[in-house]
């Protein structure tokens, strides 16, 4: 079984589903290097660290999230929490896939008809991997496309996206040097997936989405806690009238 399939098998075992933006399947963020002009899958600092959350990957940021949940008063309606946001989210979802039906009439709709700022969009890679590294608030790991699909990295439609600050015009996701084409970015990318170095770490990564790192005592000590609405049970769904 491919890691790929293992995934995708978790994923579906877990309840999530690609007919549900809020429960969609959730991959990780397997590489870290979006810059050099050929990628080396030999080379372990090529990937990212799989035993840590998005939130926890470089020191500065880890140290801002050890701050706030310290500083954070434990209340019986509001537990600590390492992160506001989540790792998987429809809105997560939506930015990812803008360029794609039906994502894109989603993305339109959730935004009262039109799409979101040119500057909060999908636009490159490496500014998306810069923004889960170093934003407080922006911790979302990937979605299967990103490992068998590359049409989701072409504005095929024509999609009239936008202008940035920078005047840049949205249009195809910029994709890294080591990428010739965003078909060759998916075959690297499910090449990094599939290879040695993941293969022998992924396990941790499932602890933390899926195994016994997600809540409790072992979470806190992987800094791995999300505000306690994005939890099963949270809320007594029974007693909403």
């Amino acid at each position: 079984m491919s890691n790929f399939e293992y995934l995708m098998e978790l994923n579906t075992l877990s309840g999530r589903t690609f007919n549900d933006l809020n429960q969609y399947p959730v991959f990780p963020w397997v590489l870290a290097d979006y810059t050099s002009p050929s990628l080396n899958l030999a080379d372990p600092a090529s990937y990212r660290d799989l035993s840590k959350p998005v939130g926890a990957l470089t020191d500065d940021r880890l140290a801002q999230v050890i701050e706030r949940y310290e500083q954070m008063e434990a209340e019986a309606d509001m537990p600590r929490f390492h992160y506001g946001s989540h790792y998987s989210s429809a809105g997560a979802v939506l930015f990812w896939l803008l360029r794609l039906e039906p994502y894109t009439s989603y993305s339109i709709e959730l935004q009262s008809g039109r799409f979101d700022h040119a500057d909060r969009l999908f636009a490159s890679l490496e500014e998306a991997w810069h923004s889960c590294t170093t934003s407080l608030a922006d911790v979302k790991e990937l979605v299967p496309e990103f490992f068998y699909l590359p049409d989701f990295l072409r504005n095929d439609g024509g999609f009239e996206l936008g202008v940035r600050q920078d005047h840049k015009r949205v249009g195809d996701v910029v994709l890294p040097m080591w990428a010739r084409s965003a078909d060759d970015f998916i075959a690297q990318h499910r090449r990094a997936l599939e290879s040695e170095h993941v293969s022998s770490h992924l396990h941790l990564w499932v602890d933390l989405i899926f195994g016994a790192k997600q809540q409790g005592q072992a979470a806190q000590e992987a800094h791995n806690v999300f505000f306690y609405l994005t939890y099963e049970g949270a809320v007594d769904l029974e007693s909403v009238a």
